[in-house]
């Protein structure tokens, strides 16, 4: 055996071991000159069905990987990539899509006939291009489970921080707001305002209409209260059965008064559908108001106190009016 026979039995026996498949092209008359026997068994064809011209092999990629196997030929062609590299599909006998890549590079550019001897191998990458897909599909799956998990968790966070019937704030989201709200005040000098909103005689709402109409007439309230603050700077409260608390920062005791009249006259007026078949029910409000006075040092919950206590005052003065503490 001489030298040249032992070197091709040598690389042989490598591109075997590396499972890679050896083919040379001659880009000049289009003939394959050594076919990728390898691959071509390893996708069903016999011998004699061997594909010997590009446009046979080109028949045999997927459609959506033609244009970018040519394209990558081209550019190393045109010189604009130092080797040919391209990962696509191959039609098996059988009709199966089996994923391969190839490395080539043309071999005698500085030669007369450039492009004559287009030399590379060839090498099965389906195992890692399903792994690769299945993990794509993982990935997706991860992503819409952790986009409803973060829905969940913001609509749990939204129930743990909001009244269930009304979507106003809950009592613990009141206290915290409000504490953040008495610290501001008292930093930048300003005032704050909290009222205390009572439905007056509601008990009668719910023995004479039940407990559903109780929840539309709570319900009526709490629109109203929203509808007479500022979006994104006072906050509303659910505080209790059918007590509300706002927190109306830098807002001093006169216009917290003119607020709170405002609010009783526009529950008095208001008739709340209470039943299928057009039944209404009209309530009052009685509104108790204090305010945090530059240089106070009452803690949230000693305003809620105060205004709690006008809230008193106003229910024993015969309900459905406004009563204001001095102190704050």
């Amino acid at each position: 055996m001489d030298d040249a026979d032992l070197n091709r039995d040598r690389l042989a026996l490598a591109l075997e071991a590396a499972g890679l498949d050896l083919w040379e092209n001659d880009l000049i008359t289009g003939e394959i000159t050594l076919n990728a026997t390898k691959t071509f068994v390893e996708l069903g064809f016999s011998e004699e069905e061997i594909v010997s011209d590009l446009q046979g092999i080109y028949g045999l990629f997927h459609p959506d990987d033609l244009g970018k196997v040519k394209k990558a030929v081209d550019d190393h062609l045109s010189g604009h990539t130092p080797q040919y590299r391209c990962e696509f599909r191959l039609r098996s006998r059988s009709g199966e899509w089996v994923w391969y890549a190839n490395y080539g590079r043309i071999m005698d550019g500085n030669s007369s006939t450039p492009g004559k001897r287009f030399i590379g191998v060839t090498f099965n990458i389906d195992d890692r291009k399903r792994r690769e897909v299945e993990m794509e599909q993982i990935n997706r799956q991860l992503t819409a489970q952790n986009a409803l998990l973060s829905q969940l968790n913001a609509t749990l966070a939204l129930l743990a921080a909001n009244d269930s019937l009304t979507g106003l704030s809950n009592r613990r989201t009141l206290m915290e707001l409000g504490v953040n709200e008495c610290k501001r005040a008292r930093r930048f000098g300003h005032p704050l305002s909290v009222m205390v909103v009572d439905i007056d005689l509601f008990k009668a709402v719910n023995d004479g209409w039940g407990h559903l109409a109780g929840d539309c007439v709570i319900c009526a309230v709490a629109q109203t209260c929203l509808a007479r603050t500022r979006q994104g700077v006072d906050t509303v409260a659910r505080y209790g059965g059918e007590e509300f608390v706002l927190v109306l920062p830098e807002t001093d005791m006169h216009d917290a008064l003119i607020l709170a009249e405002s609010l009783r006259q526009a529950v008095a007026a208001r008739q709340v559908l209470v039943g299928d078949e057009g039944a209404t029910v009209c309530v009052t409000v009685s509104i108790g108001v204090a305010t945090l006075h530059q240089g106070s040092d009452l803690s949230f919950e000693d305003l809620v106190k105060q205004a709690d206590k006008a809230l008193y005052q106003a229910k024993a003065t015969g309900r459905n009016n406004v009563q204001c503490c001095a102190g704050g």
